[in-house]
C-alpha cells in the first residue's frame, strides 16, 4: 500500500497521525490555500453540533420519562439511539482532532460525549489511526465488521435481528474499548499498540478508567432524579437503546460506508459516500458522517466541511469514478446475492 502524506490534524511523531489517503488522485490533490480553507476549525459550530445532539437526547428522554406511554416510548427508543451514534460520531471527530482548536478542549469534549454513550474516545482513537492508515490492508481492524459483502439478504438481516436483540452488543463496546475483532478470513487478531505511540497508550487507559465511572454515576443520576422508578427509566430509555437499536445502526452505518467495495486500491472505491434522504441522514448519518470519500481523502476536514469539500472535489474531477450512491442503491448493493452483485475483490 502506498503511503499517504499525515494530514494537519496530526500531533506529535509517529504513532499519532492520520494520514490523508490520497491513492490514484495524488496529482490532482487540493492546492495547500485550498486544503487549509477546509481544514479550518470553527469552535463554534463544533459547539452548536454537541449541543443539538445532546439537546435532543435530554428532550426524548424528559419527554418519555413523563409521559410513559408506549406510543411515546417506543419511538423515543429509537430517537435516543440515533443520538448516542450521534455522539459517537462527535467522539469520532474529537479522534481525529477535529471538534475544537484547543487539543484539551477537544480531547475533554470528545471524551465525556464517549463515556455517555459508553466508548473511549482515546482508545478508539488508538483503533481508528489503524482503519484510516491502512484502509482494507491487513492492519485494518474494521474489515471483521464491514469485510465479505455482499453475503445475501438472509445473512444481513441475521446480523440486525442479533443487534436488535442485544447479543452483539459486547462486541461493539469491546472494539471501542480498544480490543479489535477477530478477522474471519484470516482469524487473525489486531495489534493496534503496535502502531501508536505511547502517550495515546497511556490516555487511552486513563479514559477507559473515565468511561467506568461514568456509567456507575449515569443510573445514579436517574435515581437521584425519579426515585426507584427514575432506574426503570434509565434501563428503558438509555441501556435499551445503547445495547440493541443503537447496534444495528452502528453495524448498518459500517457495512454503507465499506461494504460490497469496488475495489480495494483506492478511498474511491475502497470507501462509500453515501446521499441519503433526511429520515436517513437523521438515524444513520448524523453530522455529515455519510461524505465518507472525502473523509478518507481528508481526514482532517471537519464534519460541518464535509459537504463543502464534497462540492470541491467534484468540480474538480476528483470524485471520478468515486463510490457516491444514493443510500437506496448502497442498500441493494451490501444486501445482494454475491452473485448477482459486481466483483468483490
Amino acid at each position: 500500500m502506498t503511503a499517504a502524506r499525515p494530514h494537519r490534524s496530526s500531533r506529535g511523531g509517529t504513532g499519532e497521525e492520520f494520514r490523508d489517503d490520497t491513492r490514484t488522485v495524488g496529482a490532482r490533490s487540493l492546492p495547500r490555500d485550498v486544503l487549509a480553507r477546509f481544514t479550518a476549525l470553527d469552535d463554534r459550530r463544533s459547539l452548536a453540533a454537541l449541543a443539538k445532539t445532546a439537546g435532543i437526547a435530554a428532550c426524548a428522554i424528559v419527554v418519555a420519562a413523563r409521559v410513559w406511554e408506549p406510543w411515546i416510548v417506543i419511538p423515543a427508543i429509537f430517537v435516543i439511539a440515533a443520538q448516542q451514534h450521534a455522539m459517537f460520531v462527535l467522539a469520532h471527530d474529537a479522534a481525529h482532532y477535529r471538534l475544537f482548536a484547543n487539543r484539551r478542549l477537544n480531547d475533554f469534549a470528545g471524551r465525556v460525549m464517549g463515556s455517555i454513550a459508553g466508548i473511549s474516545m482515546c482508545a478508539y482513537r488508538v483503533i481508528h489511526r489503524l482503519h484510516h492508515n491502512h484502509l482494507y490492508g491487513q492492519q485494518d481492524p474494521d474489515i471483521a465488521l464491514h469485510g465479505g459483502y455482499p453475503r445475501g439478504r438472509a445473512y444481513l438481516l441475521r446480523k440486525l435481528a442479533a443487534d436488535l436483540t442485544g447479543l452483539t452488543a459486547w462486541k461493539t463496546y469491546r472494539y471501542f474499548f480498544g480490543a479489535p475483532a477477530v478477522n474471519a478470513a484470516t482469524s487473525t487478531r489486531q495489534r493496534p499498540l503496535d502502531d501508536t505511540a505511547p502517550a495515546l497508550r497511556q490516555a487511552a487507559l486513563r479514559d477507559r478508567r473515565g468511561v467506568l465511572i461514568t456509567q456507575a454515576l449515569l443510573p445514579v443520576v436517574f435515581l437521584v432524579a425519579g426515585g426507584p422508578e427514575g432506574l426503570v427509566r434509565y434501563a428503558v430509555l438509555w441501556l435499551l437503546p445503547l445495547a440493541t437499536v443503537l447496534q444495528a445502526i452502528l453495524r448498518l452505518r459500517a457495512i454503507a460506508e465499506h461494504g460490497a467495495p469496488a475495489s480495494l486500491d483506492s478511498p474511491l472505491r475502497a470507501a462509500r459516500t453515501n446521499l441519503p434522504g433526511p429520515f436517513t441522514a437523521f438515524f444513520l448519518f448524523p453530522h455529515h458522517v455519510n461524505y465518507h470519500v472525502e473523509h478518507h481523502l481528508y481526514p482532517a476536514v471537519p464534519h460541518y466541511r464535509l459537504p463543502a469539500l464534497h462540492g470541491e472535489l467534484a468540480s474538480r474531477g476528483m470524485l471520478d469514478g468515486a463510490e457516491v450512491r444514493s443510500f437506496r442503491e448502497t442498500w441493494q448493493r451490501i444486501y445482494a446475492e454475491r452473485s448477482a452483485a459486481e466483483p468483490v475483490l
